[in-house]
């Protein structure tokens, strides 16, 4: 077989992700949606200023969109693992 009998396949997606902030008093909440173009995911996160934490936005804004992601990551993982356990012929999953 030379390089020249190769087929090599290439596909391009679009995935979007929504990700927004709200802020009320000392909660910070997160709501993230990732549509894929055939599923679509959803995850909450959420970060509370304690009371001897100074008030800068910005770091519940971070600790409530990674804790959403986070899961959100998780989530995808999951339909990755039981897509993987449903395909014919059975696959190994990826454990990393």
């Amino acid at each position: 077989m030379t390089a020249s009998d190769i087929t090599v396949q290439r596909r391009t997606k679009r995935w979007t992700l929504h990700l927004q902030l709200f802020e009320e008093d000392d909660i910070t909440t997160a709501h993230v949606v990732l549509d894929t173009g055939d599923n679509t995911l959803r995850s909450r996160g959420l970060a509370r200023r304690g009371p001897h934490d100074p008030a800068v936005p910005e770091i519940g804004d971070e600790f409530a969109a990674g804790r959403a992601l986070v899961d959100l990551g998780h989530q995808l993982l999951r339909a990755g693992t039981s897509d993987a356990a449903a395909s014919d012929p059975p696959r190994t999953h990826d454990t990393a």
